[in-house]
């Protein structure tokens, strides 16, 4: 659909490029609290989350948490949250930005052994949601309402 872009351009949306890597992930950029880093957009995580190593290059203050998590080959894991983050994608921005703090050192190592490149966390849900998320997967955008 060409006329999409203009359609939601209409509508308040900003459009940020995404990245298909070689295990057919979706990768995009985004700073949190200012820094850069490179994420998986994952529409099927209820959460964003970086690994315990970003902690402080990205400035997290980090809490514990009694939550557990799990996900695709890993369950009942140690967390800590950082509440109160700025995010950016693109032209997109949430200045109250929650994470979940996790070991994420399975999903690099299983990018790695694909000859791909490690990421620092994870896009999920909490944010397409909050920003009314639109993907196209052909063209490789996001669209998030402002």
């Amino acid at each position: 659909m060409k006329d999409l872009h203009l359609i939601l351009k209409k509508e308040n949306y900003k459009k940020i490029k995404f990245k298909i890597s070689k295990t057919q992930h979706l990768l995009i950029k985004a700073k949190i609290n200012g820094i850069l880093g490179n994420f998986i957009l994952d529409t099927g995580a209820s959460n964003s989350c970086i690994g315990f190593e970003s902690i402080d290059l990205f400035l997290l203050n980090a809490e514990n948490s009694k939550t557990r998590a799990s996900g695709a080959g890993a369950t009942g894991m140690l967390t800590q949250m950082a509440t109160q983050n700025k995010l950016q994608l693109g032209n997109w921005k949430d200045n109250e930005f929650d994470l979940v703090i996790f070991d994420l050192s399975h999903v690099n190592e299983a990018l790695m052994q694909h000859k791909a490149k490690p990421v620092h966390g994870i896009i999920g849900a909490d944010v397409l949601m909050k920003g009314k998320a639109i993907v196209d997967y052909y063209n490789h955008y996001l669209y998030l309402l402002k």
